[in-house]
């Protein structure tokens, strides 16, 4: 599939726009210090200012950190080395590849270099080995291959860099330069998106059409459900000195559960029409199923590979996830002080419920109430004050600094998770069960017809509709009656 580019000069002047605008707040500081310095301060001072200005730049060229993940070697895990090399082959992959697995849902291909040689790294997220089938995983490296097959001149990649430094500018409150921002990022958006496309398509003809749309799903709902229910988990346990030991085949566990899988795929719905800035590097999900060309069949199998060394790469992986919220885990086994493991799959469903809490709890401090069901009622009459978007700016001061065009979606996840939880509990004192190991906001009626109700996603839809009668409806049947007054 041939990559439609647009000519080199406005490529170059997309490089540098966006780069001198990345930079621009950086450097109008800066400049601004050495004038004040100039004229104000002893001749001196102002060798602070560039010295910290020369070792910024420097930094930015010369990158010496050590390489992420744990590398593979193919004498350990012989079938992922083969599988590796084989779509290597199939794409006319020449140059030397290295194997690294990280704990995160990640797939990308970065430079290197080894003993003096052009090399390349091949980044593998844990989760994707252990839940996507040989066939399913061929695509996702055949994709990362894919890109430096079509876009592996310095241009190209310093447009793609250019641009994913500016959206990162764009991450934080103060975005005065956000309008212009959003204009260079759209410009240079279409090159990024064929670039995925292509890969896509190479993906396709590797592994096959099936294979390669079943991997996009997966790994779209396997990151949603990573950093959803997995990032509950690893913080709120580092919070109490513990650490989960079986975070994967929690994970894992989680995800044969109809109501988290269902969740974890509107979430990564919602996320994919996140994007005020054009500051996405891939396109929606459906866009680029639709793109797949066809290719029937898959020259690989239909189950996962198998992980030799999957115990100790289990290990290292859960040990760098959690030194992402807690500093200092040790050897339990030597050190009785140190950060203590905890097994999910053992722990009772009421204590993983707690761990999956969302933010519940401010509903009561933004409605000043001091009872679940109080909080609960002051939000259903927000409803009917029109004071939704109040409610929500006080659950989430930010909100307040977000683009008109995100601010509904964003408001919508919000109130879902505040409201979605004390709702629960006050459906649960009223004899309601719940019917997810894994999910709080899930319960079933103590009727004979025993309907199961998913909160946050009743919330989350009558915020969307403007319709809160199925939540006026459940609420009437189980509130206490001295709340039922909305």
């Amino acid at each position: 599939m041939d990559i439609r580019r647009p000519s080199a000069l406005r490529e170059w002047s997309l490089i540098v726009a966006m780069a001198g605008l990345a930079w621009l707040p950086r450097a109008a500081v800066g400049s601004a210090l050495l004038l004040a310095l100039l004229l104000w301060g002893p001749p001196w001072s102002i060798v602070v200012p560039l010295f910290l200005i020369a070792g910024e730049a420097a930094r930015s060229v010369v990158n010496r950190e050590p390489q992420p993940g744990r590398a593979v070697r193919p004498a350990d895990e012989p079938e992922l080395a083969a599988l590796v090399r084989d779509v290597a082959e199939r794409l006319g992959f020449r140059d030397p590849l290295l194997v690294r697995i990280v704990p995160g849902v990640q797939a990308a291909l970065g430079r290197a270099r080894v003993d003096g040689r052009q090399a390349y790294t091949l980044l593998l997220g844990l989760p994707l080995l252990r839940r996507l089938t040989e066939a399913q995983l061929a695509s996702v490296i055949a994709h990362e291959l894919g890109h430096e097959r079509h876009l592996r001149d310095r241009r190209a990649i310093l447009l793609r860099s250019a641009h994913a430094t500016l959206a990162e500018r764009l991450d934080g409150s103060l975005r005065p330069l956000a309008p212009l921002a959003a204009r260079l990022l759209r410009a240079s958006q279409p090159l990024l998106w064929q670039a995925e496309t292509a890969a896509d398509a190479d993906a396709a003809r590797v592994a096959g059409t099936e294979a390669t749309g079943q991997a996009l799903h997966t790994t779209s709902v396997l990151d949603s459900a990573f950093d959803g229910l997995g990032a509950s988990w690893v913080s709120d346990l580092a919070e109490e000195e513990q650490y989960p030991e079986d975070f994967y085949d929690a994970l894992d566990a989680a995800l044969s559960d109809p109501y988290v899988l269902r969740r974890a795929v509107r979430a990564a719905a919602d996320e994919d029409a996140l994007d005020p800035y054009h500051a996405a590097d891939h396109p929606p999900f459906d866009r680029r199923t639709a793109a797949l060309p066809s290719h029937p069949g898959s020259p690989y199998a239909a189950a996962p590979l198998p992980l030799r060394t999957a115990a100790a790469v289990e290990r290292w992986c859960t040990g760098e996830l959690c030194l992402l919220e807690w500093p200092r885990i040790e050897d339990t086994e030597e050190q009785g002080d140190g950060v203590q493991p905890v097994r999910l799959l053992e722990l009772p469903a009421e204590r993983l419920h707690e761990l999956n809490d969302d933010i519940s709890r401010h509903l009561l401090e933004a409605t000043r109430k001091d009872t679940p069901a109080e909080a609960v009622a002051a939000a259903l009459d927000a409803f009917a004050d029109g004071a939704l978007e109040e409610l929500a700016n006080r659950l989430e001061p930010h909100l307040r600094r977000a683009p008109d065009t995100v601010r509904p979606a964003l408001t919508r996840t919000v109130l879902a998770a505040a409201v979605s939880g004390p709702f629960a509990e006050v459906l649960r004192a009223a004899g309601w069960t719940y019917s997810s190991r894994w999910l709080n906001t899930v319960l079933t009626s103590p009727d004979d017809d025993a309907t199961v109700v998913d909160l946050n996603e009743l919330v989350h839809d009558a915020v969307e509709n403007g319709d809160p009668a199925p939540l006026r409806a459940l609420w009437a049947s189980a509130a206490p009656k001295e709340e039922q007054n909305v």
